[in-house]
């Protein structure tokens, strides 16, 4: 009996492996300030809770004009392509509020993500249009790629969350392309082509340039690999 037990279980690993199958990772958010569980750079990082919501407040200690964003990464974390899902919650206080999330992160200055400015969600055309915001540091700033490329690597986000509330993030990322969905939105918010080489499991996590900003139920989801 053993012996059959021991052979439908490998039988059921192998037809998991050749499906594709893949789980989701979820971060231990309890763990961000414990000094060990999280690399934490140009930060504060402080576990609270919000709207009935366990969550993490970022504080930058820097601005990405004086090119120092923050970045919280969990150490057992770590993505190549897949989904990132996230809840976020910023302000509606101009310049103050700049949050999302950072992957194939190779150091503090050499990494890809995608980040949100609520304080535009509601504002007027075409101000509403930089809502969302895809990088990769160092070449491809915001202010690099909008001096040379407008409008293809930031757009609006529709439909239009509240500014000062919880709003849920979705980003596939592929080897060659980013799409960002926010809450229930059939169509992406933003779709771009990616501007730096993946392929490889690198850190992923939180992000935050200027001010604060808080962030729950961080998960990645690797992509499915086909079938043979």
């Amino acid at each position: 009996m053993k012996a059959i037990i021991f052979t439908l279980i490998l039988a059921t690993l192998a037809l998991t492996q050749a499906c594709g199958h893949r789980h989701p990772s979820t971060a231990d958010l309890s763990t961000i300030a414990d000094g060990k569980s999280w690399r934490v750079t140009h930060t504060d990082a402080q576990t609270t809770e919000v709207d009935g919501k366990r969550a993490v407040r970022l504080v930058a200690e820097g601005d990405s004009a004086n090119g120092i964003v923050g970045l919280a990464l969990p150490r057992a974390l770590s993505f190549s392509t897949g989904t990132i899902e996230i809840d976020l919650k910023g302000r509606n206080l101009r310049q103050r509020s700049f949050l999302g999330v950072a992957f194939n992160v190779i150091d503090e200055k050499t990494f890809e993500a995608v980040y949100f400015r609520p304080f535009n969600f509601q504002a007027a055309e075409p101000i509403r249009n930089r809502s969302v915001q895809y990088i990769a540091w160092p070449v491809n700033t915001w202010e690099h790629l909008r001096r040379t490329a407008p409008g293809q690597f930031e757009n609006a986000v529709k439909p239009v969350p509240d500014p000062d509330g919880w709003f849920h993030a979705r980003i596939e990322v592929t080897d060659s392309h980013v799409r960002v969905f926010v809450n229930d939105a059939k169509e992406p918010s933003l779709v771009t082509r990616r501007l730096s080489a993946g392929g490889v499991q690198r850190p992923v996590g939180l992000f935050v340039d200027s001010g604060d900003g808080h962030y729950s139920n961080l998960t990645v989801m690797p992509l499915k690999s086909p079938a043979p």
